[in-house]
């Protein structure tokens, strides 16, 4: 396995059971200033992308390793079609089916022109199918589509869901509940206040009015000089 690091570079992982081939695949990834890790199988390819195929949690997902795919991260896949063991073809549909690795793009190389094959590797998913020896104007045609996955991962992030468990909710429930009966304590309190209220300002009313307010001269004698 070889890899060369730098920062802010693509980095495309390539698997070939052929060392003549990687290594021509890898020095015409680093003249277009990629980086490069190779492995010379598929399961090797699965392995350094975190993949356990025999995991799978209760959302019939692939299961990744957390800490090879947060620190490795792999733009793009170029695999040949024809390996031992498993094939190009049989590695992409593993990443295809993974939920973590499904929007890596897959390459195809092959150094047979097999019509049915191409196709069915581009129904698969796979982004191209090169035919052997690889040449530089196929490195070319990389880049646009780790270009375009990389815009549509920026702007598809999925937005923090909060994730409130059984005694969370409760506990929320409780808090609403609560507020509810504070809000009905505090309207009633307020009904009767503006009873009192009323009641005051009746009594006032009735207080100043003018048969009972005004004094009562009928029944006085006038006194003169």
């Amino acid at each position: 396995m070889g890899m060369a690091a730098a920062d802010g570079q693509f980095h495309v992982l390539a698997v070939d059971d052929s060392l003549i081939d990687r290594k021509l695949i890898e020095r015409l990834l680093k003249t277009s200033s990629f980086q490069v890790t190779t492995v010379d199988s598929g399961s090797k390819a699965l392995e350094f992308l975190g993949w356990h195929g025999s995991e799978r949690n209760m959302f019939n997902e692939t299961s990744i390793s957390p800490k090879i795919h947060q620190e490795v991260e792999v733009n793009l896949v170029i695999t040949d079609y024809c390996m031992p063991g498993m094939t190009g073809y049989d590695l992409l549909k593993k990443i295809k089916e993974s939920a973590f690795l499904r929007d890596i793009p897959v390459v195809i190389m092959s150094s047979e022109n097999v019509p049915s094959r191409i196709t069915r590797c581009l129904e698969e998913g796979a982004e191209e199918f090169f035919l052997k020896p690889m040449k530089l104007s196929d490195v070319n045609k990389l880049r646009p589509h780790m270009m375009r996955t990389k815009f549509k991962n920026e702007n598809e992030k999925p937005e923090k869901e909060e994730i409130i468990t059984i005694g969370e909710a409760d506990s929320d429930m409780e808090k609403i509940q609560r507020a509810q009966s504070l809000q009905q304590h505090n309207n009633n309190n307020d009904n009767d206040d503006d009873n009192n209220n009323n009641t005051k300002r009746k009594s006032m009313d009735e207080g100043l009015s003018p048969d009972r307010t005004r004094p009562r001269y009928s029944d006085l004698t006038v006194m003169s000089n």
